[in-house]
């Protein structure tokens, strides 16, 4: 199958599931699809660790105002280039490439999933210097777009349909450390209806960092 016909292939808008794109179409069109020919080509994963390293090194940047005119002239150039290539959220990369952490998310911290099933997840999770804090801890508010992540992903598999964050609490334990291998695991406690309550941890090896618990809704069909 060449690139022409994977594209057509995945789904678009119109297969949303929800407000959400529809994960089990996805899952169908990409069986024996290699990074060759999925969206974004093989050096997509590159790419994305590229601009995840702009986001690090901008986040403790302090340039000269000479260095910052030079970047500012750049990143405009780049932009412009950037600028060329986007399109729809239906079409983008990030949300077919499963071969990329975070499945190219940027917004999300990089993870790469040892376990997904009904029962539970399991992930191992890296904060970046970008998601620095202070004193070389990771910023609450990342802490929970981790754990929003993997409790929503979850969610959606315990329940077998799509859901949206009704609730999330998150219970700071320790300091969250920047640039190491964090395990994420997280688990269905149990379903009332349309409410699918579920809970994780987040541990720097034998030490929790931060757990969590939150309420996600089934959406019913066409709901965003």
């Amino acid at each position: 199958m060449d690139e022409l016909q994977v594209g057509s292939s995945l789904p678009s808008k119109e297969h949303h599931e929800g407000a959400f794109r529809p994960m089990n179409k996805l899952y169908e069109a990409l069986e024996g699809i290699t990074p060759e020919t999925m969206r974004g080509g093989p050096d997509y994963g590159e790419f994305i660790e590229q601009i995840r390293g702009v986001m690090d090194k901008a986040r403790l940047a302090s340039p000269s105002n000479e260095q910052a005119t030079e970047l500012i002239g750049l990143l405009k150039q780049l932009n412009d280039k950037l600028a060329d290539t986007v399109v729809d959220e239906w079409s983008a990369p990030a949300w077919t490439r499963l071969d990329v952490p975070a499945r190219g998310n940027i917004t999300e911290p990089p993870y790469l999933l040892d376990r997904a099933e009904p029962d539970g997840v399991e992930a191992r999770m890296t904060f970046r210097t970008f998601h620095l804090g202070a004193n070389a801890a990771v910023h609450g508010g990342q802490v929970c777009v981790g754990f929003d992540q993997m409790l929503g992903m979850t969610a959606a598999l315990s329940s077998g349909a799509v859901t949206r964050t009704a609730s999330l609490t998150v219970d700071y334990r320790s300091l969250t450390p920047l640039n190491t291998e964090l395990t994420l695991r997280a688990w269905p406690e149990r379903q009332e209806g349309r409410k699918v309550y579920v809970r994780a941890t987040l541990h720097d090896g034998e030490r929790l960092c931060a757990e969590a618990h939150g309420l996600f809704i089934v959406l019913k069909a066409g709901q965003q």
